[in-house]
């Protein structure tokens, strides 16, 4: 594997690991909304990410065995766990028994994401942090 490939499959992390704080993010801002477009409370949403091989020249020689893969967002779904019901039946969105719907969003596992997230980056930062010192002291020994 060449050092920009290398460079290739941390950039993939990087990108993907922003989009799974952005959606998190989205998550925890909509903690408390009872009413969206579709009238019911907001739903959680989830990255789904899958492995995509990487495309350069020296894959195309290799067997399907021996690709490298780096990963990207496939998907963004929504969580289909129950929304909570708690009883408020002076809430403009309560229902005829009083109860209103709220967001399956929790922020303990919101966190829990955002920390699994946050250090998912941080790797790919050293990764690239160390390929880069890798090829400067390539450079250094032509010298």
């Amino acid at each position: 594997m060449d050092l920009l490939t290398a460079l290739h499959i941390s950039t993939t992390g990087l990108t993907t690991q922003r989009m799974r704080m952005n959606i998190i993010s989205t998550n925890l801002a909509n903690m408390y909304t009872t009413r969206t477009q579709t009238g019911e409370a907001y739903r959680r949403k989830i990255v789904v990410m899958e492995a995509e091989p990487v495309e350069d020249f020296e894959s195309t020689l290799r067997a399907q065995s021996e690709l490298l893969y780096g990963v990207r967002v496939g998907d963004i779904v929504e969580d289909t766990t129950p929304f909570k019901r708690v009883y408020s039946p002076g809430h403009p969105d309560a229902d005829e028994s009083g109860y209103v719907s709220l967001p399956n969003v929790d922020v303990i596992t919101e966190m829990a994401d955002m920390l699994i997230a946050r250090r998912s980056y941080e790797a790919n930062v050293t990764a690239i942090g160390a390929t880069k010192a890798m090829a400067l002291k390539a450079l250094e020994i032509g010298k």
